[in-house]
């Protein structure tokens, strides 16, 4: 799901929760497992990055900062309290999955017609989204991307290799504090990670077979469904 259209962690965070890990627990767990699916997503991309130096340095350490800060604040977050919101967040990371065809063809249309340099709050910005994704993660690409290409006036594929550098290092960087914090459940992060690596792996060799806008339906309904469970769950 990640490497085909995204939205993974709509299914493996609630699947987490439901295997009986406390929801900080999983969110945390969840993060640390991804991480070799994010670094096989950038590594395959990473064509796309030359001639970018200029601007990857500072949107990484704006990306590192803001990735670190969200899992600080995770990790002062109760269960309770992100069990709560969770449903906003589930809701959030559906609707920005469902809208990607659109909002991808308006950032192409944008990036075409914009002139050669990058938008000045286009740093901060970053961060603030990299807290986001260093608290819960789900669609935090889909709003990189999106800030990138309203940000960045080059190539949208230019501009997903960047989101994918940058993922990743807000994913790393939150895992890498997780790691230390004594809640990582080390057992399902060995079963995890494989099978995000070998998810990354599959889903590039299957992207020129597979729908993604067919596929994309397929995650978008599962994405809803599980929200209105956990909502229906937090109301009563």
């Amino acid at each position: 799901m990640n490497s085909l259209v995204g939205g993974g962690t709509l299914v493996t965070f609630p699947t987490l929760v439901a295997l009986g890990i406390p929801p900080v627990a999983a969110n945390m767990t969840n993060t640390v497992a991804l991480c070799p699916g994010y670094l096989g997503g950038a590594h395959a991309q990473r064509a796309g990055l030359v001639g970018q130096d200029h601007r990857l340095r500072s949107l990484v350490v704006a990306g590192s900062i803001g990735g670190l800060a969200g899992a600080v604040l995770l990790k002062f977050t109760s269960d309770d309290t992100l069990g709560a919101i969770v449903p906003g967040l589930l809701a959030l990371a559906t609707t920005l999955l469902a809208i990607q065809p659109r909002l991808r063809l308006r950032l192409g249309r944008h990036a075409a017609t914009s002139n050669s340099s990058d938008s000045p709050w286009l740093v901060p910005v970053v961060g603030l989204v990299a807290v986001y994704g260093g608290f819960f993660g789900a669609g935090v690409g889909v709003m990189l991307l999106a800030v990138l290409g309203l940000g960045v006036h080059q190539d949208l594929t230019r501009s997903n290799a960047l989101k994918q550098v940058l993922s990743l290092t807000v994913n790393l960087v939150a895992a890498l504090f997780f790691v230390f914090s004594g809640n990582v459940w080390w057992s399902v992060v060995a079963v995890m990670a494989g099978g995000s690596w070998l998810g990354g792996v599959a889903g590039g060799r299957l992207v020129s077979r597979v729908d993604p806008d067919r596929f994309r339906l397929v995650v978008v309904f599962v994405g809803a469904v599980i929200t209105i469970v956990y909502a229906v769950r937090v109301s009563w």
